[in-house]
């Protein structure tokens, strides 16, 4: 878990994450041409992301593509922000069940 955040704390790698939500299965040479920084850095932060397990690798032939793995994302949202928004929809059940209760009695 403590990869994953890391991963996501860094602003180019979470910009890396959009291109490849916006356009799964990309190559090196892809994604540098919307970075602006040297293929090298590109390079860094997707082994950074693949350690994490927020990118997937297909080798086709020679080329190397990129693929964004949405499943520790989710995990995320289950364990962090599922729970607290579980909380927030039961309120808003027992509001609409109590102005439904209230609008009988009138």
């Amino acid at each position: 878990m403590d990869k994953l955040f890391k991963a996501l704390a860094d602003g180019t790698r979470r910009e890396l994450l959009d291109l490849l939500f916006a356009n799964n299965g990309q190559s090196l040479a892809e994604l540098c041409k919307e970075m602006t920084m040297s293929r090298q850095a590109v390079t860094k932060h997707l082994r950074l992301l693949e350690e994490a397990n927020l990118v997937t690798v297909v080798w086709q032939g020679r080329e190397k593509l990129h693929y964004l793995n949405p499943v520790p994302i989710g995990e995320i949202y289950q364990r962090w922000i599922g729970k607290f928004e579980r909380h927030r929809i039961e309120a808003l059940i027992k509001l609409k069940q109590d102005l439904e209760e209230d609008s009988n009695h009138e």
